[in-house]
């Protein structure tokens, strides 16, 4: 099954959500939790940031109009134009986020093996960021909602970090029980919060009409240009303004692009615009402001109010970043990119809701660490943009191979199409990057980490494919010479599973060899990770007789499926394999890695990575959900 379609059958494809105008907008008020909790709370820091006195740009009614129009004209474009109308067509099957359009990228040029290996680099480093993301959007998110106790009093300021680490506490330890109860409130609370951007960004504009000239995309132009290198090391306070938009493309499996262009357009521009033009309108009448101007912007009657407001749409967009790791994983364990990890499903009804206990253990250590590391959402802010940034470029660059070499379209179109917004990610990109020193080098370094260690498992497991090719017997051949002299039968059905469909199973010729008896039926099954999302149960398995009762399947699964081989087994039945569940035994190989000794110690250094992350990962029982009482486990030495 390809997964490339041509730009014709895209109206068929793109939107899984086939549901009427009605419940559109259903799906638009819950995506306003789910994909714009981190755009939508932006606002708590990204004019704060914009004009802080430590840019060296003065603080006049003229710099304030040309920071907003900035802050506007990056919304328009990056979000509005890029993402909303042209990245959200680049979907996998209706899936979206940075693995899926991988997975896209790479199978369109499946037959240029030296661009599709830069491209699976590219697509790999930006998912990797992408990790860096998921640590520092809850840090800052509720950190910058907790310090709007500080505006109230300053008696608060001691407490901020421990109340902000015990709601990340708090929020971690709830994500076993899965999103579907709280989910139902995501969508109310986060229409109030866009409303109440919108209603004080309209008080506060009114009092500063003036503002409205921040429409004029001259005043950004100029904001950006006329200050030198202060000018350039702005930009990478502006960009926080778009944190959050990677989202608008990795939730659209969830709630189809219509639902989410509808939220965009009806709710969450308007509330935004609305909110950074009503900031700095606050800060021409009263540049003092500049210390909080979210907060500053309500009434004192309303401080308190909008703290637990903010708060909450704070947990919200943490916890949709959360979730998105969650997906993430699972999108790059069942792709090849990292090893097996135990994966639980929370919810009976919602495929999509699960729960990876290790990738939320490793968040919640480091993002508490960066909570109480950096102190405050300013030296947070100072770190966060350049995983986005990263993120981002890599879409744009994953974008234009699709259009090129998936869906045909001329060159020039191409360029054009991706090309202004490839210079408008470099050029932010590049700003973030002075931000390296004062914390930026905190997502890039757990970027680079886990960049590494998905590089390690992907050479690792093509080794080890190798290896157990060029060391086993052919499968055929093997099966000719058995059958020769047939060995004693017994009833039942002997499923053996292998990642090499040619090659004899390593755990049959243990079983021969410990037990001297060969089942009556015979399965030799491989299960197989397309590049698309989902596989029709029709394309499911692919069985073949080889002979005196043995047979050859091969199950076929998308990248947002989890793996049913028992499922799968009894999908052959019209095509001649009759199994009974209870009376089939597994028999898996669990391959004791040794890594070989060569000469230069890196790629060596590199095995042993690969060789202990194969020994902790998770249940392969677990993995294709096989019934443990149905496996035999027999172990062989494999050296790579």
């Amino acid at each position: 099954m390809s997964a490339i379609e041509p730009p014709a059958s895209l109206p068929a494809n793109d939107d899984p959500k086939r549901v009427p105008k009605h419940a559109t907008w259903s799906l638009a008020l819950l995506a306003l939790g789910v994909v714009y909790g981190d755009l939508g709370t932006s606002p708590l820091y990204a004019a704060k940031e914009t004009f802080n006195p430590d840019h060296g740009i003065p603080l006049t009614p003229e710099n304030i109009v040309g920071g907003v129009s900035a802050i506007f004209w990056s919304l328009m474009i990056v979000v509005t134009l890029k993402y909303v109308t042209l990245v959200l067509r680049a979907n996998n099957r209706g899936e979206g986020g940075i693995m899926a359009l991988l997975a896209l990228a790479t199978a369109s040029v499946r037959e240029r093996p030296r661009l599709r290996a830069a491209l699976l680099m590219i697509g790999v480093f930006g998912a990797a960021l992408f990790y860096g993301d998921a640590v520092l959007t809850p840090a800052i998110s509720v950190l910058s909602a907790v310090e709007g106790l500080e505006v109230g009093t300053a008696a608060f300021k001691p407490y901020i970090v421990p109340i902000s680490t015990a709601i990340l506490i708090a929020l971690f330890a709830i994500q076993h029980y899965g999103t579907g109860v709280v989910g139902l409130l995501f969508g109310p609370v986060c229409a109030l919060w866009f409303v109440s951007l919108g209603a004080i960004g309209i008080w506060n504009i009114s009092r500063e009409p003036s503002i409205l000239k921040a429409l004029d995309p001259t005043h950004a132009l100029n904001f950006v240009t006329a200050h030198g290198v202060a000018s350039f090391v702005v930009l990478g306070s502006v960009l926080l303004a778009l944190t959050g938009a990677e989202a608008l493309y990795a939730d659209m499996g969830h709630f189809g692009k219509r639902a989410i262009r509808l939220a965009w357009y009806a709710i969450v521009a308007p509330g935004l615009v609305l909110n950074y033009f009503g900031q700095g309108a606050l800060l021409i009448g009263n540049p003092a402001a500049v210390e909080n101007p979210f907060y500053l912007a309500y009434p004192g009657w309303a401080l308190y109010p909008m703290v637990v407001l903010a708060t909450a749409a704070t947990i919200i967009a943490s916890q949709a970043t959360i979730s998105g790791a969650y997906s993430m994983t699972q999108q790059a364990v069942q792709l090849g990119f990292l090893p097996r990890m135990p994966i639980r499903h929370t919810s009976e009804r919602a495929q999509g809701q699960i729960y990876v206990p290790a990738v939320n253990l490793i968040l919640l250590f480091v993002v508490c660490a960066a909570v109480v590391g950096f102190g405050s959402s300013t030296r947070l802010a100072s770190a966060y943009g350049v995983a986005v940034m990263g993120t981002m470029l890599a879409t744009t660059v994953l974008t234009f191979f699709v259009l090129r070499y998936g869906w045909r379209y001329p060159l020039w179109l191409c360029v054009l199409a991706t090309g202004f917004f490839a210079v408008i990610d470099v050029v932010f990109f590049a700003a973030a990057m002075h931000k390296v020193l004062d914390g930026g080098w905190f997502p890039l370094a757990l970027g680079a980490l886990v960049f590494a260690i998905m590089l390690t498992w992907r050479r690792g497991r093509e080794a080890l494919r190798a290896s157990l090719v060029d060391s086993s017997l052919p499968l055929r051949g093997f099966l000719d010479s058995l059958f020769q002299f047939p060995p004693q039968r017994v009833a039942g059905t002997a499923v053996f599973l292998t990642s090499t469909p040619d090659t004899t199973p390593a755990a049959l010729l243990h079983s021969l060899k410990h037990y001297k008896v060969l089942h009556e039926q015979n399965v030799f099954m491989t299960v197989e990770f397309s590049d698309v999302p989902w596989v029709e149960e029709d394309n499911r398995a692919v069985c073949e007789p080889l002979r005196d009762n043995c047979w050859r399947v091969t199950a076929h699964y998308g990248f947002m499926e989890q793996p049913d081989v028992v499922a799968a087994l009894e999908s052959c039945r019209p095509q001649g394999l009759q199994i009974e569940p209870m009376e089939v035994s597994f028999f898996l190989s669990r391959e004791k890695i040794v890594p070989a000794q060569r000469v230069g110690g890196v790629a060596a250094w590199r095995d042993r990575i690969f060789a202990t992350m194969a020994r902790n990962a998770g249940s392969i029982t677990d993995f294709f959900n096989i019934p443990t009482n149905r496996v035999v486990e027999l172990g062989t030495r494999v050296e790579i």
